[in-house]
């Protein structure tokens, strides 16, 4: 009987009978359902056959102590997958699918179910031996690390990067064997690399303890991998690190990490990056900043200044009449680039500088401007509200 059968058919309904009933309770209603609906009492009838088929499957199945256990274990387990969903399933699931019948190979993915819950539920103790076979294992991941100059991270580059990580072995090409020699499939786990272990009717994976999960023994191992097939290997890759980045971040290069084992895709390299600072620009997320020395009169009475842009011409910003220090000014479009291609903007910074030293000239106009402003009190108003807090 397929493990789909088990999971479909109700054998206690079909005979009328609860799941705790006894064996002489199901005798009982088999022998009285089967006088009703036998085919030689019911000539021609169709329904009548069926029913009779159910009847007889569901006893031979019932009335028998290690088979009715294993179907009520097969049947609790697999509730999880029935419930109010199309073909029997929980929402969105259908059994269907499970079993095969609507997909590609049929039957064959019923079959492959009854391995697994022959597995979980599967004739003796101990442990028994999986039909499962070996999967490709994916590589692991490799992290490095760059320093680049703030122009570099701006721009963008392709660094050359020195990795050590572990790859096949090149001495024994991977398999681990001695030059000459060959591993030989695992004789425990039959190659598949997995065992599984009987626990309380149920049963765990996990890889085989005589070849540790490669499916293959090694009787006369590679003397630099020491049978492993494994081994420390460096390359150096061309990595592009992309323009726009920011200190400590890391970027993810998918497939330029460890090769992978029976198949499996390479995993990925991690770069984390380290940017030195700049003597002119700072960084603010995508935008850059700049301070940009003004004089007295050219706060005072407006002007128009070169303010540097990285890796351009200077452009030309208009400060209005009456600017104050420390005003900052956008200028859209000449920061740093962004991963959609656009770029954020330069934000410029008044800074007014003051003169060490004046002239006598100098000094004249100014003192001159100091009388015209001798009623202006600019601290009034700061010494009376630190009075009154």
């Amino acid at each position: 009987m397929s493990t789909k059968d088990y999971l479909e058919k109700d054998y206690y309904k079909s005979l009328g009978v609860a799941k705790t009933a006894t064996q002489d309770e199901i005798k009982k209603s088999y022998r009285k359902l089967a006088r009703k609906f036998h085919p030689d009492a019911n000539k021609g009838d169709a329904e009548a056959e069926e029913r009779f088929k159910e009847i007889s499957e569901a006893y031979d199945v019932l009335s028998d102590d290690k088979r009715r256990k294993e179907y009520d274990e097969v049947r609790a387990y697999g509730g999880a997958f029935r419930g109010g969903g199309p073909g029997g399933g929980p929402q969105g699931f259908d059994l269907n699918d499970l079993f095969g019948s609507n997909a590609p190979g049929g039957a064959g993915a019923g079959e492959r179910l009854g391995d697994l819950f022959g597995g979980l539920f599967g004739r003796g103790g101990g442990q028994t031996r999986t039909t499962s076979t070996r999967r490709p294992r994916r590589g692991q991941d490799v992290e490095s690390e760059v320093t680049l100059t703030f122009s570099e991270a701006l721009d963008g580059i392709t660094v050359p990067l020195r990795l050590s990580s572990e790859a096949p072995c090149q001495t024994c090409r991977g398999t681990g064997a001695k030059a000459g020699t060959l591993p030989r499939v695992c004789p425990y786990c039959e190659g598949t690399g997995q065992e599984t272990r009987n626990m309380g009717g149920f049963g765990f994976a996990e890889p085989c303890s005589h070849c540790h999960g490669r499916g293959m023994v090694v009787d006369d191992p590679c003397p630099t991998c020491n049978g492993s097939g494994r081994a420390i290997g460096t390359r150096t890759i061309q990595a592009r690190i992309p323009a726009g980045v920011k200190d400590g971040q890391t970027i993810r290069l998918k497939g330029k990490g460890a090769p992978g084992e029976s198949g499996g895709p390479a995993g990925d390299l991690l770069v984390k990056l380290k940017v030195s600072g700049h003597p002119v620009f700072g960084r603010d997320g995508d935008n850059l900043m700049v301070t940009v020395p003004v004089t007295f009169p050219e706060a005072a009475l407006g002007a128009e200044i070169m303010v540097p842009v990285h890796g351009g011409q200077p452009v030309k910003l208009r400060i209005p009449e009456g600017t104050p220090n420390g005003r900052t000014f956008r200028v859209r479009g000449r920061g740093a680039t962004r991963r959609d291609g656009s770029r954020g903007d330069l934000l410029a910074t008044i800074e007014v500088n003051v003169p060490q030293k004046l002239t006598d000239e100098e000094r004249k106009s100014l003192t001159d401007l100091s009388e015209t402003h001798r009623g202006d009190d600019l601290r009034q108003t700061l010494v009376q509200q630190a009075r009154e807090g």
